[in-house]
């Protein structure tokens, strides 16, 4: 195994602490076609921070690692792992283009022998059926004779600094059994968490997209329970408090559900069900209970506010958190937004505070000028809508106009603050 040379092609969330795990082992090259993905990483900076500035630097300065745009700075490599995202389009159909683009970079540059891991999250079949055959047709080289594939879809929680890459049990997959081993031990060579080899490239595709989609449709019902005990004057908190002292009741909170992989893994399992004649009942349910959640928040802030008798039109509003997620800057696919969109269709003025998300994106994304901390003024109406630990060192009463409220959407700030939850 020492004889290998890996190529990672995708440096993002996903990407890069993969890469820089392997870095330490054998010689390996982080690709991105992001050139100034690639110069911020050459820097020995992070912005997703995913890798501390201080350990990339030293991967980078102290291990054979490397961090490139130029594609034939990979041309050497025996390994490709390709870790480019999946995301739908806004009728929620799969794109598979970033994966196909990802594919016709590895194909320039595939020899005979070479192994192709693909960690994206995909439908059963993607890697065979659609990703094989761009190598096929670029490299000219025939699959499973010339070169090889396998799937190790990835566990990356964003932010998550308990349960980083090293940490979390790998499930590996390979298009031959003598594959399928090489991969494995691959992985084992930076995984301490161990691994667990599927007996094929589907299982594994298949296996993926039902964690994500198991997550989804366990929030979807926490979620309408709230909206029920909402409705029965019921604190759902204190429901689900009660609910948990059986040793096993699942404790999901209701919450609002974003991010690059619950939000949107659903889908690609109900693309390919409904391909092979099924139409998936229980999983778009939960979807489009889970997508509806940022409006029934605003309408809910909008009757707390009527009730306390705070003027809609015009409030002054404070809005805590866009990121999808509590202490992490992502904001791809935030449900945060919708409520922001919401209240801003009711003419009320929203300002957006957020220490985590990085306010170019934040402007370039949504076309929404942040706020900063030193800004912050008096608000007829608070919205906690992502629990940042920083969140919890404000002086929420002091920001209150005299009948100002405050509504929680993740029940994280002190209950005697609070006007309402979800």
């Amino acid at each position: 195994m020492e004889s290998n040379k890996i190529a990672v092609i995708g440096l993002g969330y996903v990407g890069l602490p993969l890469a820089v795990e392997f870095g330490k082992k054998v010689e390996t090259i982080g690709f991105d076609i992001n050139e100034a993905r690639v110069k911020e990483l050459n820097s020995g900076h992070d912005h997703t921070l995913e890798v501390s500035d201080e350990y990339l630097s030293d991967v980078l300065r102290n291990y054979t690692f490397s961090v490139t745009a130029d594609v034939s700075d990979i041309s050497e490599c025996n390994i490709f792992i390709v870790t480019v995202p999946t995301p739908t389009d806004k009728n929620n159909r799969p794109v598979l283009t970033p994966l196909i683009k990802a594919s016709e970079t590895v194909g320039k540059v595939l020899k005979k022998g070479d192994i192709v891991i693909y960690e994206s999250t995909v439908y059963p079949g993607v890697t065979e059926d659609d990703c094989v055959p761009v190598l096929e047709r670029v490299s000219g080289l025939k699959f499973n004779e010339d070169f090889f594939a396998g799937y190790s879809p990835e566990r990356i929680n964003p932010g998550d600094k308990e349960h980083t890459v090293t940490k979390i049990l790998k499930v590996t997959s390979g298009s031959t059994p003598e594959i399928a081993e090489i991969v494995d031990q691959l992985y084992n060579q930076v995984i301490v968490a161990g691994t667990h080899k599927a007996p094929s490239i589907k299982v594994a595709e298949a296996a993926k997209v039902i964690e994500n989609s198991q997550r989804d449709i366990n929030i979807a019902f926490v979620n309408e329970l709230a909206k029920i005990f909402n409705l029965m004057g019921i604190d759902t908190a204190a429901v689900l408090e009660a609910a948990s002292t059986k040793w096993n009741f699942l404790p999901f909170k209701p919450g609002l559900v974003g991010g690059h992989c619950i939000g949107v893994d659903p889908y690609y399992l109900a693309q390919k069900a409904q391909e092979v004649g099924y139409h998936p009942e229980i999983i778009l349910a939960g979807r489009r209970l889970n997508d509806g959640m940022g409006q029934y928040v605003a309408s809910e802030i909008v009757k707390m506010m009527l009730k306390g008798d705070v003027s809609v039109k015009g409030a002054k509003v404070l809005m805590l958190g866009i990121t999808f997620k509590e202490n992490c800057p992502d904001i791809r696919n935030t449900k945060a937004i919708d409520i922001y969109k919401e209240l801003k269709s009711y003419e009320m003025g929203v300002d957006l505070f957020d220490p985590w998300a990085d306010d170019k994106e934040v402007k370039n994304e949504f076309n929404i000028d942040m706020i900063s901390k030193d800004q912050l003024g008096k608000y007829d109406t608070i919205v906690l809508a992502v629990a940042h630990n920083e969140f919890l060192e404000l002086d929420i009463p002091d920001l209150l106009s005299p009948k100002g409220m405050v509504y929680d959407v993740k029940g994280f700030l002190p209950s005697t603050i609070v006007n309402k939850r979800l």
